[in-house]
């Protein structure tokens, strides 16, 4: 952690919505002029597409079905780490991009699928933005969670959270529905012990919870619209960014608090919460960035 140089990580699965947090954040930043620099954590996989097809081909012809993005093998944490660790250090780091389609690839004169090369980002920056899957990741040799000053959770119920990628990944990447569950079984493994430890050391915790029947997702014809849903927000520690529940509650209609730490709101004002949630917080960062 770093109060000149703060990091602000916000972590979840493929397919849990990390997208609508990322966009809050962006409202909020553009609000109060904040500078940030962007990591994308595509950029700290270890493989590019055509490697990571040929990689997992390889593995599981040697019997290893866990192979997956979610693991240490198809990822460089120490890099990760390096990276977090460099900037509340210095205020500056290396960055790279993962070039996911022919419109992102286009500009570098590269192919999708493929990384550019690491740049070394320049310091005036207010504070490091991560997205990804890895935010909070801790192993035996590395602890990335350590260095982030904000680290903020998206995890929707597993059964909606599979809806949402099956139907992304077969809408938007012309994947089969057999092939996405491949995918998600194939991940399982690394899920359990990579991704979901993550969400017991994240400040806040946004859960979206469908009021639908989502028994079967692997035949739900449609995602559950956000008013079909809760959100269930949790605060690890709500004295740490002196968070103001009856605040929360007369701004936000219809919300109620189901633990002491824990604010339920309605699915479709997710991203009104997330910003007065957020935004104090955000404030409350840079104050103590400019008088340290």
């Amino acid at each position: 952690m770093s109060r000149k140089h703060p990091i602000i990580a916000v972590t979840g699965s493929s397919g849990a919505g990390t997208t609508t947090v990322k966009v809050a954040f962006e409202h909020i930043f553009l609000r109060e002029g904040v500078n940030p620099v962007v990591i994308e954590g595509d950029s700290y996989h270890h493989y590019d597409r055509a490697t990571m097809k040929r990689a997992m081909q390889e593995a599981e012809e040697s019997g290893d079905t866990h192979f997956s993005h979610f693991g240490p093998e198809a990822n460089i944490f120490d890099k990760l780490e390096e990276t977090f660790k460099s900037y509340a250090d210095t205020g500056t780091c290396e960055r790279r991009y993962y070039l996911h389609s022919d419109e992102e690839a286009q500009p570098f004169g590269q192919q999708p699928g493929e990384f550019t090369p690491w740049e070394n980002i320049a310091p005036g920056t207010d504070l490091l933005f991560y997205e990804g899957l890895h935010g909070g990741v801790v192993t035996d040799e590395v602890n990335v969670a350590q260095h982030v000053d904000l680290l903020i959770g998206v995890v929707p119920i597993v059964n909606l959270e599979w809806i949402q990628k099956i139907h992304r990944d077969c809408e938007q990447r012309g994947y089969s529905a057999e092939a996405v569950t491949d995918t998600i079984l194939r991940r399982m493994y690394d899920y359990i012990h990579y991704i979901t430890p993550q969400f017991s050391r994240t400040d806040i915790n946004f859960q979206r919870v469908p009021t639908v029947d989502t028994s079967n997702p692997f035949i739900a014809r449609d995602i559950p619209t956000p008013d079909e849903s809760f959100v269930v927000i949790r605060f690890r520690d709500p004295k740490k960014f002196n968070v103001d529940f009856p605040y929360l509650l007369s701004m936000i209609s219809d919300s109620f608090m189901s633990r002491r730490n824990s604010l339920v709101v309605p699915g479709g004002k997710m991203g009104f919460a997330m910003e007065i949630i957020l935004a104090p917080i955000i404030q409350s960062i840079l104050e103590n960035r400019t008088s340290s």
